[in-house]
């Protein structure tokens, strides 16, 4: 799904910011990243969410190489990828199901397609029963 080989960043002339990233996430799959301020955790979340390219190395996503990836493509491909951040916004009038589920709700699929994905993975983050809170 993603993959890094050999990635860096700098910001202009200065210092690299990040350097020699290889990594692979494969579909599916749930990420965590962790680490002291300034270690560059929200840089590599920026490159992940493509809102930065990197200055070396390569990016692929989905299978598409990310310096071949255009403007209108951008949006499509971000969609696929599913990122929660540390300081995460539910809306109070919803339940715990409903927020999880409202990004595939958004993007048009049935409830019945969904129900039992999102089910499954409140039970696997302890959170099963509390999803009708």
């Amino acid at each position: 799904m993603i993959r890094f080989e050999n990635v860096g960043l700098r910001y202009g002339m200065g210092p690299e910011i990040l350097r020699d990233i290889s990594l692979h996430i494969p579909e599916r799959s749930f990420q965590f990243l962790s680490g002291p301020s300034g270690a560059g955790k929200t840089t590599l979340l920026r490159l992940l969410f493509m809102s930065l390219k990197p200055t070396r190395g390569l990016i692929t996503i989905f299978g598409k190489d990310r310096s071949r990836i255009s403007r209108t493509e951008l949006p499509h491909l971000r969609r696929r990828i599913g990122v929660v951040f540390q300081d995460f916004r539910l809306l109070d009038h919803m339940t715990t199901y409903e927020n999880v589920a409202l990004p595939l709700r958004v993007r048009g699929r049935e409830e019945a397609s969904y129900r039992t994905d999102v089910t499954e993975l409140l039970k696997w983050v302890g959170l099963g029963e509390r999803m009708h809170v």
